[in-house]
């Protein structure tokens, strides 16, 4: 039996603010072919995953936390207790828009990595309305470069 415990998963944080721990896939104990999962914190005020987009579908669960969620041309509010199923290929992006730590789950599908993970990294992230789709109107800004602290 493969057990992964979130508590032993040291994870990445990225510049957007927020770690990523793998559950299945990656640097996890934990690997299968039709899917990676993982769990991610968001800081407070901002947080975020960034604008882009990837070929596998792809659901968020929000454990706990307000954020806002844009989704192609869409720009919602999510709440703990809520899944958003993201499509192939849709640019999405999730930004904590509360004073405490947002928790989320992801899952996608087939597994595999997801490009916008380095391009964060390395700074490379295609910039919402110039090298990929505008954000929907109001939302709040992509994350492409380490805020200054």
């Amino acid at each position: 039996m493969i057990i992964a415990d979130l508590k032993e998963i040291a994870g990445r944080t990225y510049p957007a603010r927020r770690r990523t721990r793998n559950l299945v896939g990656g640097a996890s104990p934990i690997q299968a072919g039709s899917f990676c999962m993982g769990s991610v914190t968001l800081e407070p005020g901002g947080g975020q995953v960034p604008w882009h987009n990837q070929e596998q579908e792809e659901v968020y669960f929000i454990l706990e936390g307000t954020g806002e969620m844009c989704l192609g041309e869409e720009r919602r509010t999510v709440t703990g207790g809520q899944a958003v199923y993201i499509p192939s290929g849709v640019f999405h992006q999730l930004t904590n828009l509360g004073d405490t730590p947002m928790q989320m789950l992801y899952c996608y599908g087939p597994a595999g990595d997801v490009a916008h993970w380095r391009q964060e990294l390395d700074g490379t992230l295609p910039r919402a309305g110039v090298e990929a789709p505008a954000l929907p109107p109001g939302a709040h800004p992509q994350c492409t470069e380490k805020p200054k602290v």
